[in-house]
């Protein structure tokens, strides 16, 4: 399929999210754009957070995982479900009963002016590194399969892709995503569907069959139990899958923005555990997936696609649709799916993280009127600005797996988080607000340190994505040694 019908595609898809936009759009205001009036049904953000908490990542990164790690990725998503529950029976009643906007403003009311600022930095840090990851990894796809044909810039195509999100969301913002997300959530869950169905086909395989196969059983291993000290022990992946989806979903102002915008409690609540749910059997497919494609892969001789000398399974999944003799059909689905994956998760973060700068730094509930709007449309390219020259950079520094990478740069980045708002939920003590943000950076640096050598230090142990735990215990630690007397 040639690159110039894959850009009508990318080109067709955006008009009718523009479409979406216009037709939700009609009120601009800051209550539409940061808590969309709280009319939201929950069963609509809920279906849409599907989209959004996959993402491009998981659309492209996980099936390319599984090579590597079989099904182990199914731990830690055990371990999600268990982080929604306490999303769900903890979290959602606090940021109710407050009625905030940002969620960091419980920081501010609990314990005072720098533990806002310094929550909503590290928000800000992490949601920026992350929605950087999730269109780094499309726009290197669009770039590698479309735009290399006609020897454009990877600059450019960072450019286009981060424009086209805010041509569609800079009235509305999250009032225009909630409904977005269905569309983009429909397209990324039937390309994947539709991509398993094609290449069992061409396999000349049943579902029945393909379990049964000596092929599929070399990557279908789920539950590791025999090493502790392997990355992917199962009680370790589970742990901090858990404390994964509290720290990126509970505290994450992105994901929480949508949750917010529902009627009330009782109906966040369906949201976040359904969501729970749907999450196990969506992931347990996106790996299926993942090892039809390196068995089909074997079975034609496909390589792995190599970027600068690095293999890159990752992009396994859009060689085998776009190249892999599968039709034009399943390369039209693919490139659906893969850019509703990846924008369903972009679009929100970047309107989140316009909520949080424009609340959280610029406080601006406190200007006047006629000022708030035209400061949050100011914020809103700013922040725009910021994340294409994020993702440039990436360019040039990341080698591994993406989903792996951003798994663990989260673990850095949300410790501070889980340790101030545990310290709020389950303490009553005051502490020495001027000192939090040297604490949540110390905890960051211990974490570094430790995760570091924790091979030379506690004997060939290596930590997995439970090194979120210990941060988050070490901002604890140090928020405890710094209470008022």
């Amino acid at each position: 399929m040639k690159s110039f019908h894959l850009l009508l595609i990318i080109l067709a898809y955006f008009i009718i999210l523009i479409v979406i936009s216009f037709i939700t759009s009609k009120d601009d205001s800051n209550t539409a754009f940061f808590k969309a009036n709280k009319k939201s049904p929950w069963y609509v953000v809920a279906f849409g957070m599907i989209g959004a908490s996959l993402s491009g990542v998981t659309f492209i990164s996980v099936p390319g995982w599984v090579q590597s790690t079989q099904f182990s990725y199914m731990q830690i998503v055990f371990g999600y479900f268990l982080g929604y529950i306490v999303i769900a029976f903890i979290l959602i009643p606090l940021y109710y009963r407050l009625n905030i906007t940002s969620i960091y403003e419980y920081l501010k009311q609990r314990f005072g002016k720098t533990s806002h600022k310094t929550g909503a930095f590290f928000f800000f840090v992490s949601r920026m590194l992350i929605a950087s990851f999730r269109l780094f990894l499309v726009t290197s796809v669009l770039q590698y399969f479309i735009f290399d044909a006609w020897n454009i810039p990877f600059e450019i195509t960072v450019i286009f892709s981060v424009l086209l999100i805010w041509i569609y969301t800079f009235r509305s913002g999250i009032k225009t995503i909630v409904w977005t997300d269905i569309l983009q959530t429909f397209l990324m869950l039937f390309a994947v569907i539709a991509t398993i169905y094609i290449i069992l086909n061409k396999l000349d395989l049943n579902f029945s069959e393909i379990l049964q196969s000596d092929s599929y059983k070399q990557y279908n291993k789920i539950l590791f139990t025999e090493d502790f000290y392997d990355k992917k022990y199962f009680f370790k992946s589970v742990l901090g899958g858990m404390f994964i989806t509290i720290a990126m979903t509970g505290l994450d102002q992105d994901n929480m923005q949508k949750n917010l915008t529902c009627k009330n409690t009782k109906e966040a609540k369906w949201n976040v555990i359904s969501l729970g749910f749907i999450l196990i059997l969506v992931n347990l497919v996106f790996l299926f997936l993942g090892a039809l494609l390196f068995i089909y892969a074997e079975k034609l001789n496909i390589s792995i696609p190599v970027i600068d000398g690095n293999i890159k399974t990752d992009l396994l999944y859009p060689e085998i649709a776009l190249n892999g003799n599968l039709g034009i059909p399943l390369a039209i689905i693919f490139i659906l799916g893969l850019i509703a994956a990846a924008y369903s998760s972009a679009d929100s973060a970047l309107t989140s993280l316009t909520t949080s700068f424009s609340i959280d730094f610029l406080n601006i509930e406190k200007r006047k009127e006629s000022q708030q709007k035209k400061l949050r449309k100011k914020v809103h390219i700013g922040i725009s600005i910021l994340l294409i020259l994020v993702i440039i950079s990436f360019r040039y520094i990341l080698k591994d797996n993406i989903i792996d990478s951003l798994l663990q740069v989260s673990t850095f980045t949300y410790g501070p988080l889980l340790g101030l708002f545990s310290f709020g939920i389950f303490t009553k003590f005051e502490i020495k607000d001027k000192w939090v943000w040297i604490i949540a950076i110390l905890s960051v640096i211990f974490t570094y340190v430790l995760n570091k050598n924790a091979v030379h230090w506690f004997n060939g142990f290596i930590f997995g994505y439970e090194i979120l735990i210990l941060n988050g215990i070490f901002t604890f630690i140090g928020l405890y040694l710094i209470k008022k007397k």
